[in-house]
């Protein structure tokens, strides 16, 4: 591409970016196209699919470079984890220069999809359309300061569908040694790779699609982390200072002794939603945790200090204390609680410290909101795995230039606006995809 002008101070420290992923590329031939390609994310434009890309990139040569990037997303064998890990060594020291990592947050997000053929797509919830859809989905873990995060691992959701139908995954080039996995298991999956590569830690959050198992949350304990995640109402628990009946002593006479806990007709757990509607009104507090697009954000919560009831029957300790943490907005169209976490924060954690930490989840909704408007996440077009996840690892590493520039240069930088060079388009082209294309995606 013929230039005018001196490399600008962002596409130097953009070009020493990218020389910084290289390596994570494997072959030298590879570091061209993810320049392109990572270029192409970070130019403004209203699709963010190979073509429309090549086209912004070189409109005298779209074909040649269709192909190179086409190669690079859907075929060449780099190693997605690899490249995750040599963006995070290159963006999270910077994140750290404006503060401490402070938590690590699960999330899964849905990508509207048409067809039956593109790996992993199926009738399943989808929240970017709040609904059940046809989408593909995917389970993500992020790192986050109090101002910035980061996703480090990126993995498709394979329905059981799927996994049951191996001519289907084979056509969509399905790893064989990919089995069935939930989104919570694939979500530990991640946080057991984060320890064992020493990831800065913070808190683990999660709504509660992951919050509401057990066995995800010990998993996490076992692990070394805390936690701060959501649970749903009909949870159940120990009031404050109670907790199931201990081992009753061994009955001369009666065989072997009893090992566990007890239970009986007038001492049982109650779910989380009784507890909260019972508890005095000077328990409530308000609190405001951050600064929100029209003001800061505050409503009514209050903590106490339960004991999780989960098939305690069958264990001979009960369950350690945590937090239950419950928000009540003070409306008079709210009823009842509105949402409820369980945590292991110290017990000395201070209502407001609780709230701030339970609350930052959001910053992924700002993050995913980001990758998929600004620099299409859900634009691919190839049906197979590989591709799938190539391109969103590529949609990290542009995001992840922007997260360094906000927090070392300019917080307002976007895409579209980060001081790349754009060649001038030709004027009668509409790659596949947008609105009133005469060609079908």
């Amino acid at each position: 591409m013929a230039r005018l002008s001196a490399p600008g101070p962002q596409e130097r420290r953009f070009a020493a970016y990218i020389e910084g992923l290289a390596e994570a590329a494997e072959h030298v031939d590879r570091h061209t196209p993810l320049k392109n390609y990572c270029m192409g994310l970070l130019l403004s434009g209203e699709r963010k699919s190979v073509e429309p890309m090549a086209a912004r990139l070189s409109p005298n040569d779209v074909r040649r470079l269709h192909q190179s990037l086409h190669h690079f997303v859907a075929d060449a064998p780099w190693d997605d984890d690899v490249m995750l890990e040599q963006i995070r060594t290159e963006v999270l020291p910077v994140m750290q220069e404006q503060g401490p990592v402070v938590a690590w947050i699960v999330d899964d997000t849905g990508i509207p999809k048409q067809g039956k053929h593109s790996a992993g797509v199926a009738r399943q919830y989808c929240g970017q359309l709040g609904k059940q859809a046809n989408c593909q989905a995917a389970v993500s873990l992020s790192v986050s300061t109090w101002s910035a995060s980061l996703p480090i691992a990126w993995r498709l959701y394979l329905p059981e569908i799927w996994c049951r139908d191996s001519e289907r995954c084979k056509l969509a080039g399905v790893p064989d040694e990919i089995v069935f996995q939930t989104k919570p298991e694939i979500a530990l999956e991640q946080i057991r790779q984060a320890v064992e590569e020493e990831v800065p830690g913070g808190t683990v959050l999660a709504d509660a699609a992951y919050g509401n198992g057990m066995e995800f949350r010990t998993a996490i304990t076992e692990l070394g982390l805390q936690y701060a995640v959501g649970i749903e109402s009909s949870t159940t628990v120990w009031a404050p200072g109670q907790q199931p009946s201990p081992v009753p002593p061994r009955k001369p006479g009666r065989g072997a002794p009893p090992k566990r806990l007890q239970r009986d007709a007038h001492h049982q757990p109650i779910s989380v939603k009784e507890l909260a509607l019972g508890l005095p009104a000077d328990t409530w507090k308000e609190v405001r945790w951050r600064q929100g697009m029209q003001g800061m954000l505050r409503s009514r919560f209050a903590a106490v200090r339960v004991r999780p009831a989960h098939r305690d029957y069958k264990r001979t300790e009960p369950h350690a204390e945590e937090w239950l943490l419950i928000e009540w907005p003070k409306s008079e169209s709210e009823s009842e609680p509105t949402k409820y976490w369980l945590s292991t924060l110290p017990a000395e954690t201070s209502l407001k410290s609780l709230v701030k930490i339970a609350k930052h989840r959001w910053i992924v909704e700002r993050d995913y909101e980001e990758l998929k408007q600004e620099l299409g996440l859900g634009h691919y077009e190839g049906r197979g795995w590989r591709g799938f996840h190539h391109h969103a690892t590529l949609c990290i590493a542009a995001y992840g230039f922007l997260v360094a520039e906000r927090n070392r240069f300019s917080p307002s930088a976007r895409a579209g606006n980060v001081g790349l060079p754009a060649a001038q388009r030709r004027p009668n082209f509409r790659p596949r995809g947008s609105p009133n294309s005469p060609r079908t995606a």
